[in-house]
């Protein structure tokens, strides 16, 4: 059963209605009495005048004279006088004898009782359209809920399975309501989502594979260059030399250290990276913004006495991406200044480069995120990515703003 014969049906009921109204309104503005039997019964008294035994009673009427005195009535109740048939709209008729008037016949209509027949009719006919309507209009929902609302839910049910994650349930085709071409369509949909989910992980995993060979492989030349420095670093005499086997060696087992993250991180997210921090004493923190600066251009610098909270790997990874970042983008002179401010350890380093737009400043610790005026340079967006993820796990932060010359990062560091 289609839609379009259940709205004719509600269309036609509802016509019905407004013709019920219609007819009962004009067919009390129309009431009329049968005129044969108006006519029988003025020629009755007629040819009986003054014999009201003799009179034709087949309708309630009222003889009068013309001083409107009462000289016959078929029953009590009817109009007795010309102004009283007016009010109820009675038929008024003249009564002439040998060709003069002798008086008025009046014909009562009693619209009461033929009002009160159209109102029973009329209620009797709305409760039967009434009735028809609500059929039709049951089984009209009841053929929506079969043919939309309940396969509607089915889609609805399907959709909120595949997004989440559930691509093994088939949904059954059924093409015999309005969305059964939606069905195939749908399912095709969850077919190929799970084939290209297959093919994703294939492709991850393949991904994982090569950089875990990779990690394996690079394994091998770090190890003979930490052995070169350290065997450099022995028969040196110089002490600055020695200083800079000494930055090389620590450089390969920072090297080796991030190897093993990326093995890691192969086969798990980056934000799944291992964070250790433990209480250690501030001036710690020294050789490791040294070990960061390696070109040595913050000088001299001071770290406040206190005991925080850090993993060395971690911070040093930090400073690192620091140190590296205005090497490249900047490169200029550097400073570094540490002081206690409330529960931490503040560490601020700058430098007088560019900057960045204050309005990229937000944006620079999210995932492959860089300032618009680095284009020109190498990056892939995760230094400050990873350190200000480094900083949370340590339960620090980590502070980016402009300077009025230079940009400044800031680490905080909680104390102990």
């Amino acid at each position: 059963m289609k839609k379009a014969p259940f709205v004719l049906l509600i269309i036609l009921t509802f016509v019905a209605e407004v013709l019920a109204c219609f007819l009962m309104v004009t067919g009390i503005q129309d009431i009329k009495t049968d005129p044969v039997k108006v006519n029988e019964c003025i020629y009755s008294v007629k040819e009986n005048f003054g014999d009201a035994s003799k009179y034709n009673k087949q309708l309630d009427y009222v003889v009068i004279d013309n001083e409107g005195k009462i000289l016959f009535k078929t029953r009590d109740g009817l109009s007795e006088s010309v102004n009283e048939a007016i009010k109820t709209r009675g038929l008024i008729l003249d009564l002439e004898i040998g060709g003069e008037v002798a008086g008025k016949v009046i014909f009562d209509y009693d619209l009461g009782t033929q009002i009160d027949g159209f109102k029973k009719n009329t209620i009797v006919t709305f409760i039967v359209i009434g009735v028809l309507q609500m059929v039709i209009i049951i089984a009209w929902y009841v053929y929506i809920k079969r043919t939309m609302i309940t396969p509607f839910e089915k889609l609805s049910g399907f959709a909120a399975r595949v997004a989440e994650g559930n691509l093994d349930m088939p949904l059954t085709m059924d093409k015999g309501h309005v969305f059964g071409a939606f069905t195939e369509s749908f399912d095709l949909m969850r077919s190929e989502l799970k084939k290209a989910r297959i093919a994703e992980k294939k492709a991850s995993d393949e991904k994982k594979e090569m950089v875990a060979k990779l990690s394996h492989d690079i394994k091998t030349p770090v190890a003979s260059i930490k052995s070169t420095s350290e065997v450099g670093m022995a028969i040196t005499k110089e002490e600055r030399t020695k200083e800079m086997f000494g930055v090389i060696n620590a450089k390969t087992d920072q090297i080796k250290s991030l190897i093993d993250n990326l093995f890691t991180s192969s086969v798990q997210d980056i934000t799944e990276i291992e964070v250790n921090s433990g209480a250690m004493p501030s001036d710690a923190i020294v050789s490791l913004i040294k070990n960061a600066d390696y070109l040595n251009r913050a000088g001299t610098f001071e770290i406040p006495e206190c005991t925080v909270y850090f993993d060395k790997l971690r911070l040093q990874q930090v400073f690192d991406n620091i140190f590296m970042n205005s090497y490249k983008y900047a490169d200029t002179a550097m400073s570094v200044k540490a002081d206690i401010s409330g529960d931490y350890l503040v560490v601020r380093v700058a430098d007088e480069g560019p900057g960045v737009k204050d309005e990229e400043i937000p944006l620079l610790k999210e995932k492959y995120r860089r300032g618009s005026n680095t284009s020109d340079k190498d990056g892939a967006g995760l230094g400050l990515y990873l350190a200000d993820y480094f900083m949370e796990k340590m339960n620090g932060q980590l502070g980016l703003k402009n300077l009025d010359k230079g940009f400044e990062v800031s680490v905080y560091l909680r104390i102990a």
